[in-house]
């Protein structure tokens, strides 16, 4: 019998550490584990916490450059000698000392999940600690090293499978993925991200549609700053679901950054824990209903490491394991008490930000009409515009 869920994690994920005064704190990770194990989430035989090698040289170089393996390899061994052509000894992607080891890890462990799932070894599979969607083929790029959903991708399409679905939800464009499969039409991306006219990496345009075998196979919502829970949930509905469908892929792979919250300090969308948690419990609706159940989920960005990343990836993880949290669900008090003490801070006490009714959020869906004064409604419009009729789709109506 299958397992409900996998999940990927141990404590040595918290070695992917930047440094003290990085935004990507590995905190997040720690304390994002210590809720999931308060709530009783990897225990039972329902969920399957895996611990995964490091990925392989010959995988890597699948989806990743040889030099650039070779340059994340050096810097692992000497930080000093890394090399800025590649990405690394940047401010936003600092060597340190086993950095090649610690990427490759979190990069395995999608592929992992994604091998269970594919397999039927289990339904769905989490790896809170991946979503490095930043990492080019040939460079570090966005706190991203090795491209693990990239891996899990490759990996999937030399097991044969037609069609991947990738679907990123966090405030920045999931450039690297898209890149990666820019021109492969098995592989369906979107991205609903902040505008690149505001935001790194600046791309992610709705015209940015894929390549000359696979246009409108690369999908872009660039999003207006600051939208709150409604028009956000508007714009997703409004595209993902459809093209979802129309595409029918037989895997599920999604990205949910955290970084949308309207507390987190990279980003200016104004988006609730309420709303991520209705987005991942639609995207795993959507697997059910088209791809037999098989979604991987990762996580992502998110630099509210302790009032936000924790209880939206806790919900995820209680998501992939069928075993729902009640928003209004109180956060455990062990886990508050302990966040207290070691960093003197006093989390959120609830699972929720207070901003559904019973975990229910209002928004006007698309079928109620396009608004052109709206901003968010011309985003919505000129990604259907662009990217429907590629599949068989009314942009107006479907």
């Amino acid at each position: 019998m299958a397992t409900q869920a996998q999940v990927i994690w141990d404590n040595g994920f918290t070695g992917y550490n930047f440094g003290a005064s990085h935004p990507m704190s590995p905190i997040r990770l720690d304390l994002t584990a210590r809720m999931c194990q308060q709530f009783g989430l990897f225990e039972g035989p329902q969920v399957e916490v895996l611990v995964p090698d490091e990925a392989s040289d010959e995988a890597l170089a699948r989806v990743h450059s040889q030099a650039y393996i070779a340059a994340v390899r050096q810097a692992s061994d000497d930080p000093d000698a890394a090399q800025a052509r590649f990405g690394l000894g940047t401010d936003d992607d600092p060597a340190f000392k086993g950095i090649h080891e610690a990427s490759a890890r979190i990069a395995e462990g999608t592929r992992l999940v994604a091998e269970g799932v594919w397999t039927g070894a289990s339904e769905h599979g989490v790896n809170f600690t991946g979503g490095m969607h930043h990492a080019m083929p040939d460079r570090a790029s966005g706190f991203c090293i090795y491209n693990d959903a990239g891996l899990a991708i490759d990996w999937l399409l030399r097991q044969g499978v037609q069609r991947v679905a990738y679907v990123d939800v966090d405030a920045h464009h999931g450039d690297g993925v898209e890149r990666m499969f820019w021109n492969d039409p098995r592989v369906l991306t979107i991205s609903l991200h902040e505008t690149g006219t505001v935001l790194f990496p600046g791309t992610g345009f709705p015209r940015d549609i894929g390549g000359p075998d696979a246009e409108g196979f690369a999908v872009n919502v660039a999003l207006p700053p600051g939208i709150g829970d409604a028009p956000w949930l508007r714009a997703v509905h409004a595209v993902a679901p459809a093209l979802i469908r129309a595409f029918d892929p037989q895997i599920l792979i999604t990205q949910h950054g955290a970084d949308s919250h309207y507390t987190d300090p990279l980003a200016h969308l104004s988006i609730s824990i309420d709303a991520q948690r209705l987005v991942a419990q639609t995207l795993h609706d959507l697997a059910h209903e088209v791809c037999g159940g098989r979604w991987v989920a990762l996580g992502g960005g998110g630099y509210e490491v302790i009032g936000v990343v924790p209880r939206s990836w806790t919900h995820l993880v209680a998501i992939a394991a069928h075993r729902d949290i009640d928003v209004e669900a109180p956060v455990p008090q062990a886990w508050l008490d302990d966040v207290m003490a070691r960093f003197d801070v006093e989390a959120p006490p609830l699972m929720t930000d207070g901003t559904s009714e019973r975990g229910r959020i209002w928004y006007r869906p698309w079928e109620s009409g396009y608004d052109p004064e709206n901003a968010t409604d011309r985003a919505i419009m000129a990604t259907r515009e662009a990217t429907f009729s590629h599949h068989g789709l009314d942009h107006w109506f479907d």
